[in-house]
């Protein structure tokens, strides 16, 4: 789904637990997520860090949309 989105030109950030799976598929613009059950967030975390985890993560996948890539990139 990534690459026929990508396909109209609109650019795509796939945020995912496993980054092999993500660039086996394709996409071409991968933010590494936390876990495999809380991909956005850390159960374990006092609300107020999960929430800084979580914006993290997010803010990485916007800066990820708006930069120029040529190929697959994972935005540590």
């Amino acid at each position: 789904m990534v690459k026929g989105i990508e396909a109209t030109g609109i650019p795509v950030v796939h945020i995912c637990t496993i980054v092999p799976i993500s660039k086996t598929v394709g996409a071409n613009r991968i933010v590494p997520a936390v876990a495999i059950p809380h991909p956005l967030g850390d159960p374990k975390l006092h609300i107020d860090d999960e929430y800084k985890l979580r914006r993290k993560i997010v803010e990485k996948a916007l800066n990820a949309l708006t930069t120029e890539i040529d190929g697959q990139t994972v935005f540590q």
